[in-house]
C-alpha cells in the first residue's frame, strides 16, 4: 500500500509541477498580451487626439493674436470720441472672441487655459488703466501705443507659452 502511494506521489508531483509551470508562463503571455494591446490602443488614441488637440492650440496662439492690444487698436476704430464707449466696444470684443474660442480649454493644458485666462484679463484690466487717463477715445488709443511701446504685451507671453506646449506634445 506504501509502494503504491509513493508511486501515485511520484507521478502527481510532476504533473502538478508542469501544470504550475504551464499556467504561469501562460499567464505571464496573457498578461504580456494584454498590455501591448493597451499600449497599441493608447498610442491609436493619441494618434487621433493629436491633430484636435494641435487644433485648439492654435486657436488659442490665433486668439492672443488677435487680443494684441495693438493689432485690436488697429483692427476696432472708435465709433465716437467718448473714451468709456471706445473701451467698452474693446472690451466686447475682446470677450467676444473669448467667448467664441472657450471650448478650447478641453483640448488645451491647464497650464496654458490659465496663461490664456490671465492674457485676457491682464490686457482688459490695462485698457481700463490707460481709459481712466485718456480724455478721449482717439488719446485713449495713443496712450494704449505708448504703453505697449515700452512693455511686451501679455499676449507675447502666452504665445510663447503656448508654443512651447505644443513643442512636448509633439
Amino acid at each position: 500500500m506504501e509502494d503504491k502511494l509513493i508511486e501515485s506521489i511520484a507521478y502527481i508531483l510532476p504533473a502538478i509541477v508542469t501544470g504550475l509551470v504551464a499556467f504561469y508562463m501562460f499567464n505571464g503571455f496573457i498578461k504580456q498580451q494584454n498590455s501591448e494591446k493597451k499600449l497599441t490602443l493608447l498610442a491609436d488614441r493619441k494618434k487621433e487626439s493629436l491633430p484636435i488637440k494641435l487644433q485648439a492650440y492654435e486657436r488659442m496662439l490665433l486668439f492672443c493674436e488677435r487680443i494684441n492690444p495693438i493689432k485690436i487698436l488697429v483692427r476696432v476704430k472708435p465709433i465716437s470720441e467718448n473714451t468709456n464707449d471706445y473701451l467698452q466696444l474693446l472690451i466686447a470684443n475682446i470677450e467676444q472672441e473669448f467667448k467664441h474660442n472657450m471650448v478650447q480649454q478641453i483640448y488645451i493644458s491647464d497650464d496654458s487655459w490659465t496663461a490664456v485666462l490671465a492674457t485676457k484679463n491682464a490686457i482688459i484690466n490695462k485698457l481700463k488703466q490707460v481709459a481712466e487717463t485718456s480724455e478721449n477715445a482717439n488719446k485713449f488709443r495713443e496712450n494704449v501705443i505708448i504703453e505697449y511701446s515700452n512693455t511686451l504685451p501679455p499676449t507675447d507671453t502666452a504665445i510663447s507659452f503656448i508654443k512651447n506646449e505644443v513643442k512636448k506634445l509633439l
